[in-house]
């Protein structure tokens, strides 16, 4: 699948993504690409989180691809059992652990706990060896679970700007792969 050919709905994590984040990036440059807004990038609430990507899939007109990043991935797992027969694939970049608050912020306490369940929607997990808001052996437990696969990011921090990501031309590249991987 072509990248024109689906709704790209990128979903931000806490403080959504700032303008040097590749998520802002992708958006510009994807044609089909939108954000997923949320009224509170500080003070998440994962039910009006969850209930914002419902409606924004519900409202897609092609096939629709979620690119989640840090808390924004625990957003679309929680909110997949509501999406399985709308959503063509999710791209989970630096999971948050939302299961061990001693490693995210307070305001993510809310997230736990983590859904379990096999994933209803084709997926990946990208993780890093150095993130410190997953291990990397926690990643991989999480995407087992999940049914998704696991990237190896290497040790790229919280894949975000402020560990250096930008762009991150590695990712683009990884998940234009990911697209062909969905017909």
């Amino acid at each position: 699948m072509k990248i024109s050919e689906a709704d790209i709905l990128i979903v931000p994590g806490l403080h959504g993504s700032d303008a040097d984040h590749w998520q802002s990036r992708w958006v510009a440059k994807f044609s089909t690409g939108r954000r997923i807004e949320q009224e509170n990038w500080s003070k998440p609430d994962l039910e009006a989180w969850v209930e914002a990507v419902v409606k924004a899939v519900e409202e897609a007109t092609r096939p629709v691809v979620l690119v989640a990043h840090s808390a924004g991935v625990a957003v679309v797992i929680h909110a997949a059992p509501r999406l399985k027969d709308l959503v063509k694939g999710a791209y989970l970049v630096a999971p948050a652990d939302v299961d061990d608050s001693s490693c995210i912020p307070s305001e993510l306490h809310g997230f736990a706990p983590f859904p379990t369940a096999p994933l209803p929607f084709h997926a990946k997990v990208v993780a890093s060896r150095n993130d410190p808001f997953c291990s990397f052996e926690r990643a991989d437990q999480l995407a087992t679970l999940w049914n998704a696969r696991l990237q190896d990011a290497g040790e790229t921090g919280h894949i975000n700007s402020e560990s250096g990501q930008g762009p991150w031309p590695e990712g683009l590249i990884a998940f234009a792969h990911f697209m062909k991987e969905l017909g």
